[in-house]
């Protein structure tokens, strides 16, 4: 996962280098106001609710502008937002979000996976977008005050979570095309069962048409932009027209495949030197830098069962590999699903049939087991932080 680096430059605000204290000095935690909600709402049964249908509470604010600056954090409860109508999120989509998950563990400890790469990756994409910039810590810190005030939230299950929706929009009350001087963090909490209505590791079918394209070189298809998502949805119909669940991403004239969906993809193979590997396209501007996706990797490499690469993939490639019987599994990755096999791919007219057993995908499985066997304390791991 990359990390903020300090080398990019706001030019419209005198370039001011990237990790300047002049503006993330003032993102505070210690000044986190909270106005608790006085009217409760009830609980439902986040396994009976449809994926982010359902909010807390509570939610957190926080608003920045060019002449002061960031204001207070501020947790009340959950409402709507009142925004100008020419605010620059939405009439340019100046805006970014993220997603993570709390989890209640076994324990009844409640946990965070791996935050720091959510707020890695918001940062960067903050950037990219031309928002002001925030202190990562400082903003997780509000975040954690923000889940403990609805940790009841938080499901008593091992197999439902709380998701966590980091939101920054501009808020440039202007139709003018430029760098909002007005900007807005809130953050918002949903219980949830499976992303998916079935089970994560019953396979789903891919749609693959070169004709549409979610990322290229020189974009944004790194950063966790809404318009990425909102563009993505035409295709997206098209698939479920043809008869398959989601889109297989494919890039350039030779067919390189992206990403499935929403996820990140994983091929597990014998590769064209005979070697057994578990490869994933790389990070070159067009992949978004998924934090279950570093895990697997991470995982994989401290297995050091197999090779692991971070490499190019066509559907050349993958053609010849299952006309070869070379493909053991196929799979995507995310924080919604956290792994989801892939059992078809439809390209061109002609389905491919991915290797897929009735007990699952084996390595699919383990990752699966490894992962909530951390989210849920079953295992004591470096990469959670008990909040509560």
């Amino acid at each position: 996962m990359p990390t903020a680096a300090g080398t990019m430059k706001d030019c419209n605000n005198g370039c001011l280098e990237a990790g300047s204290d002049a503006v993330m000095r003032t993102l505070k935690a210690e000044d986190l106001i909270i106005t608790p909600a006085t009217i409760l709402k009830e609980k439902p049964d986040p396994n009976t609710v449809a994926f982010g249908t359902i909010f807390t509470d509570h939610m957190l604010t926080i608003e920045w502008s060019s002449k002061s600056g960031w204001e207070k954090p501020h947790i009340k409860p959950f409402q709507n937002l009142s925004l100008h109508p020419g605010s620059s999120a939405l009439q340019y989509a100046v805006e970014l979000f993220e997603g993570l998950k709390a989890y209640r563990g076994v324990d009844n400890k409640i946990r965070l996976f791996r935050p720091n790469l959510n707020m890695d990756r918001m940062y960067l994409s903050a950037l990219r977008a031309t928002l002001p910039e925030f202190d990562k810590e400082e903003l997780m810190k509000c975040i954690q005050q923000l889940v403990k005030l609805d940790q009841e939230w938080v499901p008593y299950s091992t197999s439902t979570s709380l998701y966590i929706r980091p939101t920054f929009i501009g808020t440039e009350p202007s139709l003018g095309v430029k760098k909002p001087t007005k900007a807005m963090i809130f953050v918002i909490l949903s219980p949830v069962g499976s992303y998916f209505s079935q089970d994560t590791l019953s396979p789903v079918s891919l749609w693959a048409n070169p004709k549409f394209v979610r990322a290229w070189k020189g974009g944004t298809g790194d950063c966790k932009f809404g318009g990425n998502y909102g563009s993505s949805l035409f295709a997206q119909c098209e698939a479920v027209n043809n008869g398959c669940q989601q889109v297989l991403w494919l890039y350039g004239e030779d067919h390189q495949i992206t990403e499935v969906g929403t996820m990140n993809l994983f091929l597990y193979w014998i590769n064209e030197d005979g070697e057994e590997e578990l490869a994933t396209p790389p990070l070159d501007g067009i992949i978004l830098p998924g934090v279950t996706r570093q895990s697997i990797l991470d995982l994989a490499r401290k297995w050091g069962e197999f090779k692991v690469s971070e490499r190019y993939l066509t559907m050349g490639d993958l053609a010849a590999a299952l006309e070869q019987d070379r493909v053991k599994e196929m799979f995507g990755s995310g924080t919604a699903c956290i792994v989801c096999a892939v059992s078809d791919i439809l390209f061109k007219g002609e389905t491919l049939h991915i290797p897929f057993s009735e007990n699952g995908s084996k390595l699919a499985r383990r990752f699966l087991d490894k992962l909530t066997d951390i989210q849920y304390g079953r295992e004591e791991s470096e990469w959670t932080i008990i909040i509560s």
